[in-house]
């Protein structure tokens, strides 16, 4: 298990619990009343840490090396009846957005998401979660498939951004992710989106107009990350905290200003910590949210999807 700075005193904790209960199992000293007031201590702790969070220790678990991905979240919730599908019919595969067809209960979805590595090797291998244009034209693709058959739409967002590299931008990065925000506001089928992690600028946008938008707890949304801004404001990542609260990028910073729909609660502790009542809450959330709209004419879902995007945002005439 990883540890975060700001959790080292649950760390410390956990240890300690470990120690005395080790302590007891290999001697016959009753060390319970001890191992009972260290758990009650690591509880009031845990409490304490996690309900005064700031919004760059939120950002910090959003990244934790632990914390479940997409093809995790789309495991746990299809099990065997998911099927990947593959190709822009263009260029090539992107390993860094990833999509197919998969069932929760008997409904079938179409899943497309961001996906990271667990390591050096498979980080390298998804670039890192940062797709290039023919990542964002497979979900497109993927997308428009579904609406062809009227299957609804579940999209995971958890990345850093779109991948900002010379052939990125030469193949068209901009044009494919406008072209990817244009075309979902006219899908025709719903359009369930889920932040899981990461959600950063454009990157996140491209697979992230929905009919629903869901954001666990602990990740962020924003139209930069905080170093990035640290280092365009003041020439430095130093400042990335200050960054962070001024961008307010966290849940329930997004659900205030009515950016988003609904904050989905994650276990004490982050995703990571229990990643099966995660698993449990979002797949909750996704059916729910899909019977809100499985009723709505391809009319109304369009015309709905546009009026709530229409009016985000404040300005004067």
């Amino acid at each position: 298990m990883e540890y975060l700075d700001f959790e080292l005193p649950i760390k410390e904790l956990e240890e300690q619990y470990q120690k005395a209960c080790t302590i007891g199992e290999e001697s016959d000293v009753d060390v319970s009343a001890t191992c009972r007031q260290i758990e009650k201590r690591l509880n009031s702790t845990k409490k304490e840490i996690y309900k005064n969070l700031t919004a760059w220790q939120r950002v910090q678990l959003s990244r934790h090396p632990n914390r479940p991905y997409t093809l995790d979240y789309i495991k746990a919730l299809c099990g065997d009846t998911f099927l990947e599908l593959h190709g822009d019919r263009n260029v090539k595969d992107d390993k860094a957005m990833i999509g197919g067809l998969g069932k929760i209960d008997d409904q079938s979805y179409m899943f497309v998401g961001q996906q990271k590595g667990y390591n050096t090797k498979t980080r390298q291998y998804r670039n890192f979660g940062m797709a290039n244009p023919e990542g964002y034209r497979k979900a497109l693709r993927l997308m428009k498939s579904a609406e062809k058959f009227n299957i609804p739409v579940v999209t995971f967002i958890d990345t850093p951004g779109a991948y900002p590299g010379l052939e990125a931008e030469e193949r068209g990065q901009g044009e494919a992710i406008a072209r990817n925000i244009l075309e979902m506001t006219r899908l025709k089928v719903p359009i369930i989106v889920v932040i899981i992690g990461e959600g950063a600028s454009g990157g996140a946008l491209g697979i992230g107009v929905g009919d629903k938008v869901l954001m666990l707890e602990n990740t962020w949304y924003s139209v930069i990350s905080p170093e990035s801004c640290s280092s365009i404001l003041w020439r430095s990542w130093e400042f990335k905290e200050r960054a962070a609260d001024a961008l307010k990028l966290t849940a329930k910073d997004m659900k205030k200003q009515k950016l988003i729909d609904e904050i989905v609660k994650e276990p004490l502790g982050g995703a990571h910590s229990d990643r099966e009542q995660t698993f449990e809450t979002v797949k909750e959330a996704i059916s729910s949210s899909y019977d809100e709209f499985r009723n709505l004419s391809p009319e109304d879902l369009v015309k709905n999807r546009m009026e709530k995007y229409s009016s985000m945002g404040v300005f004067k005439g």
